[in-house]
């Protein structure tokens, strides 16, 4: 629970290699020491490494497993982690799935994989945490989205679709959770160097995790609902969201 200046207390990453959650957790605590934090992953040497780097900084992390494909899994370790250790003051949704867009088009499994980490998962945990963070009366979710859902677009249409449809349940879910003292921030970043990227050609406005961690965590302070990462894409996806399709369909994106 946050102290009493308001400092959080206990941050729960479900997605926990993420290269974007893990510098928000850093950027968030300001390397506070004693700040608890769940790291919630498959297991790998990226996920102990995770857990190292930031243990180095004085948290106190805690590795639990978490598959997004398997339901039980997933019911699981949300349920380990509210159980344990006291409120929970952020809960972070960092996991996803790029995924090859062309075969994700071509091919039902690929395409299945996409909806099924990027929006079923997505939804169901959102689902389990506001179930959570209602009891409690207090907290926040940050749900990682994606520019790429505003107007999906033909390079990537499979994983835009899947992101469409998980920033709209994530918008509502902070309408029907603001009375019960809870607060959602939907991010948008655009395109952002991580190890899910690597080896793709940088995007116009491209990013370093570090840049969009700042922009989310001065959104959760000022109690925003939804942030762009950068700011300016903001109004870059408002100027292509309104191109008439002929002239979107033509841009080289």
């Amino acid at each position: 629970m946050k102290d009493a200046i308001g400092n959080v207390q206990r941050i729960v990453v479900l997605g926990g290699t993420s290269d974007i959650a893990l510098a928000t957790v850093v950027k968030l605590t300001q390397a506070r020491p004693g700040v608890q934090v769940t790291l919630a992953a498959r297991p790998s040497e990226r996920r102990a490494a995770a857990a190292a780097a930031l243990e180095a900084r004085g948290m106190q992390v805690t590795e639990i497993d978490f598959e997004a494909t398997d339901r039980t899994s997933y019911e699981r370790a949300i349920a380990s982690v509210f159980a344990t250790g006291g409120d929970v003051d952020v809960v972070m949704l960092a996991f996803g799935l790029l995924g090859d867009q062309e075969r994700a088009w071509q091919d039902v499994d690929a395409a299945l994989a996409l909806v099924q980490v990027n929006y079923a998962a997505a939804v169901a945990c959102g689902v389990l945490v506001a179930a959570r963070l209602r009891a409690q009366g207090h907290g926040a979710i940050i749900a990682i989205s994606s520019v790429a859902g505003e107007r999906p677009r033909r390079s990537n249409f499979v994983y835009g679709s899947t992101k469409a449809g998980m920033d709209a349940f994530y918008t509502g879910l902070g309408d029907a959770l603001e009375r019960d003292g809870v607060q959602v921030l939907v991010v948008r970043p655009g395109f952002v160097r991580t190890k899910m990227t690597a080896g793709l050609a940088a995007a116009p406005l491209s990013q370093a995790p570090e840049q969009v961690a700042e922009v989310i965590v001065a959104g959760l302070r000022a109690g925003r609902h939804t942030v762009w990462a950068p700011p300016a894409m903001r109004w870059v996806m408002s100027v292509l969201r309104h191109l008439p399709r002929p002239v979107f369909k033509r841009l080289p994106v």
